[in-house]
């Protein structure tokens, strides 16, 4: 047997152990894992010192193309994936216009994919009543699961989100319960999991207003106006509903004390319910605010310290499955501006791998947990692993090799998207990921873009195996 390539001496890392051995692959799959000593390979890497990962995958992004590519586009997103080591994203369904049926989940993944520097999944949009009846269309078109935006409002031309309104502008109102339940009922049925940004949007709009009408415009107010209780009270009503309707639900972005705690007894119970948060939850307080300013305005908002240490120990029992970077950039000229007046948002998915490397330098968790958080798991839970999220024979090739003994200082000039606000600037990690493949392709070394756009769109092949 001829291997098309071989990554030899490295320590293989799985959530389950670690080892030392080989990887052999032929045609863009991973054909043998074990001793290849003597084999013939028309290529070789050789991981000697390096961890060697399954490739990782950022389940939470945010490419704003098409409709607001000023911002950011797939081109530049997916650069900025590959430079990190991520050698698979999923892609959020609100662009402009949101992917909510079947007809727009096929323009957009035409339009991606010829940009696309490393595979991709696409998400489908929940638009309650509106687009129910499209949910089984976009299933079977091949979305990787569905998301749905608590409490936002609609544009009503463009289907963009709307956050801030009042029941006066002209827009599309958010669904109300009955409908999120039969949304839910849909979905379960179709043996798909759906994702929710869980916010309590009448409370923070009442709230703003307090705040707004008092004249704070400082950090603490920001806070008051989205505390950790409307976080809580929309997770508690998304896993009543999903019970109810029989439904996996995943929670992007958790923020709170309070939201580990609801999902911890929810799972305890033995509902399918998992959890994501994502690294400005957890390397960043409210204590950063003064030197990060702006750029740290993000939806849910970064919260006080016992948060941060509530959501490690969410991590470490369980109630947490994934990380994701929830990249959605700006332009660096919106950023500037009071607590109130910038848009919520910032670049991730290039700083996603070095930052959880980071943590597991620091002790807060194993190599073996990153490799389940950024890999198995969400492949696991969006319905590829098999495909993804495995170094098991058979699997597609994708690999990230990371060396633990490299220390540098994030900088906002190596990021690849298009406009880089990055509050994470000026951070020292230890580790990196200093090789990335995708389907035995080298794409990325030593943070380098060494390929051209390969990727390729890709569609669950099994339904969510999340353990319980």
């Amino acid at each position: 047997m001829v291997f098309d390539l071989i990554i030899q001496n490295g320590s293989i890392v799985t959530p389950q152990s670690t080892s030392r051995n080989d990887i052999g692959i032929i045609a863009g799959k991973i054909a043998v894992v074990g001793n290849l000593d003597g084999s013939e390979a028309k290529e070789r890497y050789n991981a000697a010192g390096k961890y060697v990962f399954s490739g990782f995958i950022d389940e939470h992004v945010h490419s704003r193309d098409p409709g607001l590519t000023r911002k950011e586009d797939f081109t530049h997103s997916t650069m900025s994936a590959a430079a990190g080591g991520v050698t698979t994203i999923l892609e959020m369904p609100n662009s402009i216009p949101p992917v909510k049926d079947a007809a727009s989940f096929h323009a957009r993944a035409h339009v991606l994919e010829s940009k696309a520097y490393v595979d991709f999944g696409l998400w489908g949009m929940v638009l309650g009543d509106y687009n129910r009846k499209d949910l089984p269309e976009l299933a079977e078109a091949g979305v990787i699961g569905f998301k749905f935006f608590w409490g936002y409002a609609l544009d009503k031309k463009t289907f963009a989100l709307i956050y801030n309104f009042s029941a006066s502008d002209d827009v599309r109102m958010p669904p109300d319960e009955g409908e999120i339940y039969d949304a839910f009922q849909v979905i379960g049925q179709l043996h798909k999991p759906v994702a929710i940004h869980a916010e309590n949007s009448h409370v923070i709009t009442r709230l703003t207003i307090h705040e707004l009408a008092a004249g704070n415009v400082d950090y603490a107010s920001f806070l008051r106006s989205r505390p950790s209780y409307s976080e809580a009270m929309t997770i508690q009503s998304g896993i009543f509903l999903a019970k109810a309707a029989g439904v996996h639900l995943h929670i992007v972005h958790i923020s709170s004390g309070e939201g580990v705690e609801l999902i911890k007894e929810a799972r305890r119970k033995g509902l399918p319910i998992t959890g994501e948060t994502c690294p400005h939850y957890l390397v960043l307080s409210d204590e950063d605010y003064p030197r990060v300013t702006g750029n740290m305005k993000i939806y849910p908002p970064v919260r006080e310290k016992h948060h941060q240490n509530q959501l490690w120990e969410g991590i470490q029992c369980g109630a947490i499955q994934t990380i994701g970077s929830d990249h959605a950039p700006h332009e660096e000229k919106e950023k500037k501006g009071d607590i109130w007046s910038v848009p919520a948002g910032a670049c991730g998915v290039q700083t996603l791998v070095p930052l959880m490397l980071n943590a597991a330098a620091q002790g807060r968790v194993s190599l073996n947990q990153v490799a389940a958080l950024l890999s198995e798991n969400p492949a696991r839970i969006w319905g590829m692993y098999g495909q993804k999220g495995t170094l098991l024979a058979g699997a597609d090739a994708d690999i990230t090799i990371v060396d633990m003994n490299v220390n540098r200082t994030l900088r906002k000039e190596e990021l690849f998207s298009k406009n880089k606000i990055n509050p994470f600037e000026g951070m020292n990690v230890q580790g990196t990921p200093i090789a990335a493949f995708v389907r035995g392709i080298q794409i990325m070394e030593n943070g380098k873009l060494i390929s051209g756009p390969i990727g390729r769109l890709i569609k669950p092949s099994t339904s969510c195996q999340a353990q319980w």
